[in-house]
């Protein structure tokens, strides 16, 4: 299955609402290296703009639209030392060293400038961000072929994390499983990493982007968190296990469990109608239950939450957007302003889920030393938590099982229910 890009710029176009304006979206340039030399950082073509065109290479491309003509691609020309020394090919579409013409001929004309900035033109700020939210939202339902990519991505993720699993014990390094794993990834039909890698042990399972290191070791009875997952043709999959290494306690086991349970009634919910704020309370409230059961904390959970202590324990997000990129057109709804509630401050989106759409459900319960010993919080939550008890547990690290779920007009679908859950 292959992508059809000018029916999807022809699907996209109505939803911009241009009428007299013209739309630049540029693919950007390459970024020269921090250093005293000719190389570059690897170039990647614009998210806004690769959706158009597919162009990953295409650097200074611009695709540009006018509603009275159509859509026109710029691309660079391509050198012959481009194709000695990095065996590039033609892209279709006009040449670059036609655009200024192109422009000109639409002088005077309000221009929205969406992707990376174009050199030299002054996109209207106000339209171009009204632009930008009604392009985000008309690309969030994902075409079959997109699915297709992102089930296709989502086996050499089950792929990676089969090979290590006879490696989840005592004495493993997180290098160790980082590079088995994202090797398999390859081996598996990825061409990069979705994003860094995260593997933590023990007490660093609880630090949400820690890199993986090659000196720190699980010991016996450490939680192991791997967050982690491929890309294919700039599509990524983002999954989140945790495992113990050797034989987990009793409170291990019960601390799992409560973010696991929560993590798959909230897969459940992810229905046609469905708002992403309301499900990541209901799964706050949900684990909280297991926190008081645990006597971990105290009071009701539904209270507790409204008064925000769970963000003691689950600072983040339930999960966000995913297709192309790691973080594919989240934010708000349409006409929805940004919740004020400092315990939303770090949902990545406040959307009413719909046929089409792919996100992450990832919650999480964490022993984070950062937060826990702050002594405004202490005193702010000194009657809902078991201090005694949360300090006991400081160095025990994090629990989070993160899958992706397509919202259909039925049930939802588990892209990664092939990589089994559970310590």
């Amino acid at each position: 299955m292959t992508t059809d890009y000018a029916a999807r710029r022809a699907r996209i176009a109505p939803h911009l609402g241009l009428t007299d304006e013209i739309l630049l979206v540029g693919a950007g340039t390459p970024i020269p290296k921090p250093e005293i030399s000719d190389a570059l950082l690897p170039f990647i073509a614009h998210q806004e703009y690769y959706y158009l065109t597919g162009h990953a290479e295409a650097t200074g491309g611009i695709i540009a639209y006018d509603p009275k003509s159509g859509w026109t691609s710029f691309v660079p020309e391509v050198t012959e030392m481009d194709r000695v020394w990095e065996g590039k090919e033609q892209l279709p579409g006009e040449l670059l060293g036609k655009f200024p013409a192109w422009l000109a001929a639409r002088k005077g004309r309000k221009v929205v400038g969406l992707g990376a900035p174009v050199a030299g033109v002054m996109p209207d700020e106000k339209r171009t961000a009204a632009v930008r939210e009604a392009y985000k939202h008309a690309r969030r339902p994902k075409e079959p072929v997109e699915i297709d990519l992102m089930k296709r991505c989502a086996a050499a993720a089950a792929a990676g994390y089969a090979k290590i699993q006879p490696l989840l014990k005592p004495g493993v390094s997180e290098r160790t499983l980082q590079i088995e794993l994202e090797a398999e990834f390859f081996r598996h039909g990825a061409q990069t990493t979705g994003y860094d890698s995260i593997v933590g042990v023990g007490a660093q399972s609880a630090v949400f982007h820690g890199s993986p290191s090659p000196d720190r070791k699980a010991k016996d009875g450490d939680f192991i968190l791997i967050d982690a997952g491929p890309q294919t043709d700039r599509y990524v999959i983002d999954v989140t296990r945790t495992y113990v290494a050797g034989k987990p306690s009793a409170f291990q086991r019960d601390f799992a469990q409560a973010v696991l349970g929560a993590q798959v009634r909230a897969c459940e919910r992810c229905r046609p109608g469905a708002e992403w704020k309301d499900l990541h309370l209901a799964t706050a409230v949900d684990m909280l239950g297991s926190l008081v059961a645990m006597g971990v904390m105290k009071g009701n959970p539904a209270s507790l939450v409204e008064q925000e202590a769970h963000t003691l324990f689950f600072p983040h997000g339930l999960g966000h957007m995913l297709g192309l990129g790691v973080r594919d057109a989240g934010g708000l709804e349409p006409g929805r302003t940004k919740d004020p509630r400092p315990s939303l401050r770090t949902l990545r989106m406040d959307l009413i889920l719909r046929p089409g759409y792919i996100v992450t459900v990832e919650p999480g319960l964490y022993f984070i030393p950062a937060i826990l010993n702050d002594p405004a919080r202490r005193a702010k939550y000194r009657d809902a938590v078991n201090w005694p008890l949360a300090e006991q547990m400081l160095g025990l690290g994090g629990v989070r099982f993160e899958d992706n779920i397509l919202v259909t007009d039925g049930a939802p679908v588990n892209l990664t229910a092939a990589i089994p859950k559970g310590i």
